[in-house]
């Protein structure tokens, strides 16, 4: 191994970058956890994420902002120690380290739960370590091929999005699958918000979970190889990307079969094309949302990594994670953070019917305090750069008022969290993860002083 001196390899392009940012967040959000946001909100599923999407790109403009500026491995929590604070940084790089943790694990359970449509049979468990060992040895080789391995699976997402949508359409309009549906089914069980603004509330509580991992393109700011360019390119264009993937599939899913017959067992976009009589279809689907968990999870395990390397950096974490192999790869953080991933397959060994909300509800959590660090963040970023503000090569959009917008947003969706049984644990288990993250940070401040009045006795006992 070598040592810190060592830097990671620039070998990511745009087009990686746009990939993984993609890889991020189109995956278990949209092919399975749909199915319960629509349960919540109806065909109204498409306004809550025209909502969401358009406060994450907010958030993501203000990431991109500073990770243009300072082009960094770690991204905002590098940038949160900076600019807000020791704690600040050390709570941002924590924790967004935690929630990946979590959502990995949301992933591997999906990966079980596909596998299930074609042998029911297999447990879900042994899946999920099949897959964790596959993506950990991808990651361990080097950035390109994880790069290479991420664009690929995106791509397979989004073709397969693009025909599901181009084959939705034929069946709206000719008699392929039976007869031509119509538009007839947004509104004809009980209105296109069947349950009411309340309803489209609650719906976004899940929807944020689908956006989850799209910060991920400010984490890969320390591996582009133009960040100038391709950061902010990759914002734009991955925000409205993921919009008309959204909710163009979910529109032409809820149009050619009713939302109230969706069920939540397995994905909604593989159930609807099995039921319509369309076997292929459904077998194509189901490879790709299995596709899409992968590569989720190879995201995790990636941007994990990156997070605790950063941490080593600022001091928040063992210098260990800051040795990088010959491959320019942060193997120790490669394989701690995958190691706690295996927590998910014993959960889906005793659990495996409720492992998935519940690991929602924790990542929702956990995201909604990543979001907080990253608009407040910029906030102070902005308040140190205000003689440079022109010089800013990736502006937020009406600052400093879309950050207030977004800071409401957020603190609306914790509070409706307290209404979904399964979440409401989470609203009270979030003081007290922040009141842990405090101990431990004052802790080990604690334990760098001792460190360093030993340091100072031994060289006086030296002198003297």
């Amino acid at each position: 191994m070598h040592t810190q001196n060592q830097e990671m390899q620039r070998g990511l392009k745009n087009r990686h970058i746009q990939m993984i940012a993609l890889g991020g967040a189109i995956g278990t959000g949209l092919f399975y956890g749909s199915a319960q946001t629509i349960q919540l909100v109806g065909p109204g599923i498409t306004l809550s994420y025209l909502i969401g999407g358009a406060v994450i790109f907010f958030i993501m403009k203000m990431l991109g902002e500073m990770s243009v500026d300072e082009p960094v491995s770690g991204s905002f929590s590098h940038y949160a120690y900076k600019y807000w604070g020791e704690f600040p940084g050390f709570l941002a790089g924590w924790n967004y380290w935690f929630n990946y943790i979590i959502v990995s694990m949301a992933e591997l359970t999906a990966i079980g739960i596909y596998i299930n449509f074609w042998w029911p049979n297999v447990p879900q468990w042994i899946s999920a370590l099949v897959a964790l060992v596959i993506i950990t040895l991808i990651n361990l080789i080097n950035v390109k091929l994880y790069g290479e391995f991420e664009f690929w699976f995106s791509i397979v997402k989004v073709v397969a999005i693009i025909g599901m949508i181009l084959l939705g359409i034929a069946m709206i309009f000719t008699d392929i699958g039976g007869s031509a549906t119509g538009f007839s089914n947004l509104w004809i069980h009980g209105g296109f918000l069947p349950k009411g603004l309340w309803g489209l509330m609650l719906s976004l509580v899940i929807v944020m979970f689908s956006f989850g991992g799209i910060e991920l393109i400010g984490i890969t700011a320390g591996e582009a190889e133009n960040p100038e360019q391709s950061i902010p390119k990759a914002i734009n264009q991955v925000m409205w990307r993921i919009l008309i993937f959204y909710i163009g599939a979910l529109t032409v899913m809820l149009i050619i079969y009713p939302w109230n017959q969706v069920g939540v067992d397995g994905s909604p976009f593989v159930q609807i094309f099995s039921k319509m009589g369309i076997p292929v279809a459904a077998t194509i689907l189901n490879i790709v949302v299995l596709t899409a968990a992968i590569s989720v999870y190879n995201s995790g395990i990636y941007s994990n990594a990156r997070m605790l390397y950063s941490l080593a950096q600022q001091g928040n974490a063992s210098q260990c994670f800051t040795k990088l192999g010959k491959n320019g790869i942060p193997a120790a953080g490669v394989l701690v953070s995958s190691g706690f991933t295996l927590l998910v397959v014993i959960m889906n060994y005793l659990m495996p019917d409720k492992v998935f909300m519940y690991l929602i509800s924790i990542a929702v959590g956990a995201a909604v305090v990543s979001w907080t660090i990253i608009i407040v963040t910029n906030l102070k970023f902005r308040k140190v750069k205000k003689d440079q503000t022109d010089e800013l090569k990736c502006k937020t959009p009406g600052h400093p008022y879309t950050h207030y917008i977004c800071l409401a947003f957020l603190a609306m969706i914790v509070v409706l969290m307290t209404q979904i049984d399964d979440m409401m644990m989470v609203v009270y288990i979030l003081p007290v993860w922040i009141i842990i993250m405090w101990i431990s940070f004052k802790l080990k401040e604690s334990s760098k002083n001792t460190n360093k009045t030993r340091v100072a006795s031994k060289t006086i006992n030296e002198i003297q």
